[in-house]
């Protein structure tokens, strides 16, 4: 049978906060869903549990048993770019690596042909244990027959484990303790007030009986821990990157001549897309000038494309209004590819059987071209859209997020046209407002007039586990029917116009 090895990082998302807080080390630490007192904690490091702060506890409850608790959210694009970053380490001594998408910090690994490259085995998973010290994480790695008996193995060992037979392999994961893997918690309980605490147990119940009695998900366990449901070693393979490097003979200084360099080499570089049938993502340019100084500029179409035209169109609008201060001496271009669309173009741009009536008023593809070139020329910044976001305070109800494809609309209709809140990027603030005012309350100009209805006051409290905040709201209409969405500072004893609405 062939060989693999399933590696573990243990609470992988608990060590990416910890790399970036070192300091937490020696401090009760978890990661929390939301960034707020009722987000929940998912993972706690040793020092909380000793506190009994455990994953599914309220992060308010978490610092109400210990004061000194640090916590973080990891989110899912920070995760998914270090599993991207570990993978391409662990192709240095493997030539397949799967990544789990259901075990966030669990890895396979193509370990049939090592031994003539290394002495032994438990060399190799030495070295591999190594490697990933070196990346800034720790790691239990288990080599043997089965997916599912190197995965025990990982979850269950200290180190390392390397199985020499498939009956030593099988004898280890039956005697695995089930609150080392991955079961819910119910399900755990349940099965320890029915004295089941080794995966044997477990193995050993009738899979018909078990999901009669606790359901389909303790079923699919069942199987997936009897090998069911396993298929074979998914590897990636390492990917040859598609990057060109210029050495240029003097420093040069001249945007168009560098732009000569680019399209020659991107032209080289498109015709490998072409090869593997894809398409251009996006463009990166590293510039390195005389000064040692560098420049890195990354410019993405509005979607993929072989249009050389259209991506040196892009580099230029991002260079027009650049000056290098020396000459660049080295250039350095690399492709980001993607699998070619099958989307099929008509006459007119619309959809195959549509008529020249029915054409979309609107091109959205040439509107996606526009806003590419509006990002080329003033930043990925400069192009986004508002997100909806969980907060307590207005301010943080709303994000900024990338923006990089238009939709067609999706209008509805309305029996009452809604009003519309125009929040300010910072709260502007008010004059003091006189206990006596002898010709009305001035919020704005004097063509605005006083103001002559107050709705409110609806208080906001909270933030005292950062910085209490005291707020008392109120809708106000001056004169001339404007709405102002104002509010008092309780702890600043300040006024300050939140909005207003429309």
């Amino acid at each position: 049978m062939d060989r693999m090895a399933c590696v573990d990082l243990p609470a992988f998302p608990l060590q990416l906060l910890i790399r970036e807080h070192p300091d937490w080390k020696s401090h009760p630490a978890v990661v929390v869903d939301h960034d707020k007192p009722q987000g929940v904690v998912l993972w706690s490091n040793d020092r909380a549990r000793q506190f009994r702060i455990l994953p599914g506890m309220r992060y308010a409850t978490g610092l109400s048993i210990a004061g000194e608790l640090r916590a973080g959210v990891i989110s899912q694009a920070v995760i998914d770019s270090h599993i991207e970053s570990i993978t391409r380490a662990l192709w240095s001594l493997t030539p397949g690596v799967e990544p789990s998408p259901e075990f966030p910090g669990v890895f396979w690994l193509d370990a049939e042909g090592l031994v003539p490259l290394y002495p032994s085995l438990e060399e190799w998973v030495t070295r591999v244990r190594r490697e990933l010290e070196t990346e800034g994480f720790y790691s239990n790695i288990a080599v043997g027959f089965t997916r599912f008996g190197t995965f025990a193995g990982a979850k269950s060992v200290r180190s390392q484990k390397v199985f020499a037979r498939t009956e030593d392999e099988v004898s280890f994961a039956r005697s695995v303790p089930i609150d080392r893997l991955d079961f819910a918690p119910k399900l755990r309980e349940t099965l320890y007030k029915l004295g089941i605490r080794k995966l044997g147990a477990f193995l050993d119940l009738p899979a018909a009986g078990l999901r009669r009695r606790f359901g389909e998900e303790a079923h699919q366990l069942h199987q997936l821990a009897g090998g069911e449901g396993w298929g074979g070693l998914e590897a990636r393979a390492p990917e040859v990157p598609l990057v060109y490097e210029v050495l240029l003979d003097q420093p040069e200084g001249d945007s168009d001549r560098l732009l000569a360099h680019v399209e020659l080499h991107l032209r080289s570089l498109a015709s490998l897309v072409v090869k593997r049938f894809e398409l251009i993502a996006s463009v990166t340019i590293d510039l390195l000038l005389d000064d040692g100084s560098k420049r890195r500029d990354e410019l993405r179409p509005a979607e993929a494309t072989l249009d050389l035209a259209q991506l040196l169109h892009l580099v230029r609008l991002r260079w027009e209004t650049v000056s290098f201060p020396t000459g660049v001496i080295e250039i350095q271009i690399e492709v980001q590819s993607v699998g070619g669309t099958t989307r099929q173009e008509t006459l007119f741009g619309t959809n195959s059987g549509a008529s020249f009536d029915d054409r979309p008023r609107r091109d959205l593809d040439a509107a996606d071209r526009a806003l590419a070139q509006v990002r080329a020329q003033f930043g990925d910044k400069s192009v986004g859209r508002v997100s909806v976001e969980e907060g307590h305070l207005p301010e943080a109800r709303y994000d900024w997020q990338p923006f990089r494809k238009l939709t067609d609309p999706q209008p509805r209709e309305v029996a009452i046209r809604p009003l519309v809140r125009r929040v300010h990027w910072s709260p502007i603030p008010l004059p003091p407002r006189s206990r006596h005012e002898p010709d009305g309350w001035m919020l704005s100009k004097l063509s605005d007039g006083p103001v002559e209805e107050v709705i409110g006051p609806h208080i906001v409290t909270g933030g005292w586990w950062v910085r209490e905040v005291s707020r008392a709201y109120y809708y106000v209409r001056t004169r001339n029917d404007r709405w102002f969405w104002i509010y008092h500072d309780l702890v600043r004893r300040r006024w300050f116009v939140q909005g207003e609405v429309e």
